[in-house]
């Protein structure tokens, strides 16, 4: 999919995060994606700064190639950072907060409270596929990923965990 920013050509537009209008003149950030209508691709729009909390590495990619100049710039970066420290980033691992999951390979339920790997993968919504969190016991996650250092990427990505939950983490994939 590709993404874009840009001055709004009219008012017309609304953000896809926040549903407000985007004032014509003032930037925003597009991505494209395929028609919920017709055959093909459409673009959606939203606020620059909707976008940065959103989407913080689509937005940071995009502004790095755009040309133009930005305004509310300190502003961006400060959202961009934020989004940083509280964005989702798969794989991690956490502890199951319900016991409605079951694992993506051994289909077996993963029990409330438990460690458990997510990662991302399409769900079915509406008739479209969305990325969403699919979930996996330690012990079926190195199977099913096939991340080449599992280990380090969870700890890398996995926030909250105390250093005991890394133990048994780590004691969990490797048995």
């Amino acid at each position: 999919m590709a993404e874009m920013i840009e001055l709004a050509k009219t008012g017309r537009a609304r953000c896809r995060s926040c549903r407000q209008s985007i004032a014509k003149g003032t930037l925003r950030f597009g991505e494209e994606q395929p028609s919920a209508f017709a055959e093909g691709m459409q673009w959606v729009w939203h606020h620059l700064t909707c976008a940065a909390k959103k989407k913080p590495v689509q937005v940071r990619s995009t502004l790095a190639a755009f040309g133009g100049e930005v305004a509310e710039r300190a502003e961006l970066e400060t959202l961009l950072a934020e989004a940083d420290r509280t964005a989702t980033v798969f794989p991690h691992a956490e502890r199951a907060s319900t016991g409605r999951s079951k694992c993506l390979q051994c289909k077996e339920p993963i029990e409330k409270g438990t460690l458990r790997v997510a990662t991302e993968r399409e769900v079915e919504f509406g008739g479209m596929g969305r990325p969403g969190a699919g979930y996996l016991h330690p012990k079926c996650a190195g199977e099913y990923l096939e991340e080449e250092d599992l280990p380090a990427a969870l700890r890398k990505n996995s926030r909250g965990l105390s250093d005991a939950d890394v133990a048994e983490l780590e004691q969990q994939l490797a048995g």
